[in-house]
């Protein structure tokens, strides 16, 4: 199947070809309640199964890969990390006119963290600075198949372009300014280091007010861990990043490119989403704001 193709796949993800998947690939499964999850991403279509398990179904090709890299590396950095992350239960195969891998998980309980909620605790930056620290001192050793790889350098023309498409709602000058500083900005020169990729409030869990877990390792990768500052920018106040920033020991070039990383994703969400979508609006509007800011 050509490439052109593959992108064009988009499959129709209900219940009832969930429920069909799992009894006949997992008949020890068969028969357990399933609940569609309202709070899926745009990446993945998940339904809880009964009370201890959930299934998540790529939505679209750019995800497809992502079901067998977690299955592959979760349960080898899940010992080393000192919040929760998912168990991986099983692999399904494609079936029924679905065309990937899909996973089965064990459930984690919590709430979706949200700015009203951990912006202003210290608890929680001091929490994701040790994940992440955690998660740095993993050895990646040499097996790399399908991990990740990012490069800021490589969003330059698509976050220009991005710049120029809402100038009057930010200030183009400033963005034009933190952007060109990120990418002057000494590369990382120490061996390369995980990084969990996607790092932002939907990705983390709360159980009472406090964090609790870290989800969807799907752009999980290995080499400069700029990228997961970002969570700085889309949950943290200024007070509580100083906090973060300090226990995690990150120095300037690496500041600058995480809010380099900040920008160029949060303006990415923002000319995708936000005309069609309030909540995407917000919340990338503030990320964009909390990079400018520092």
């Amino acid at each position: 199947m050509t490439g052109e193709r593959t992108a064009d796949i988009h499959p129709v993800i209900d219940t009832a070809l969930v429920r069909r998947l799992v009894d006949t690939q997992f008949p020890r499964w068969a028969g357990l309640p399933l609940k569609l999850l309202d709070r899926a991403g745009s990446d993945h279509v998940i339904h809880r199964l009964g009370e201890e398990l959930s299934v998540r179904l790529p939505r679209h090709p750019g995800a497809m890969g992502q079901t067998r890299k977690e299955a592959a590396w979760l349960p080898r950095l899940a010992p080393h990390l000192p919040l929760a992350v998912p168990v991986p239960m099983a692999v399904g195969e494609p079936d029924f006119g679905y065309p990937w891998p899909w996973a089965v998980s064990r459930w984690l309980d919590g709430e979706v963290a949200t700015v009203e909620g951990l912006a202003e605790s210290a608890d929680a930056a001091v929490g994701l600075a040790r994940f992440l620290a955690a998660l740095q001192r993993v050895a990646p050793g040499e097996d790399r198949d399908g991990l990740t790889v990012r490069s800021l350098a490589g969003r330059d023309g698509a976050t220009r372009a991005a710049i120029a498409a809402v100038d009057g709602t930010f200030d183009a000058v400033a963005m034009t300014e933190l952007w060109d500083a990120a990418l002057g900005a000494p590369g990382w020169d120490r061996p390369p280091v995980w990084f969990h990729g996607d790092l932002h409030t939907g990705n983390l869990l709360t159980t009472e007010g406090r964090l609790d877990a870290v989800i969807d390792f799907g752009e999980l990768g290995i080499g400069d861990p700029s990228c997961d500052l970002t969570v700085a920018f889309t949950l943290m106040s200024a007070g509580t990043r100083a906090v973060f920033r300090d226990v995690l020991g990150v120095d300037d070039a690496t500041w600058a490119r995480g809010r380099g990383w900040a920008l160029a994703t949060g303006l990415n969400a923002y000319t995708a989403y936000a005309a069609d979508h309030p909540r995407v609006a917000a919340q990338t509007t503030r990320q964009i704001t909390e990079a400018l800011i520092g």
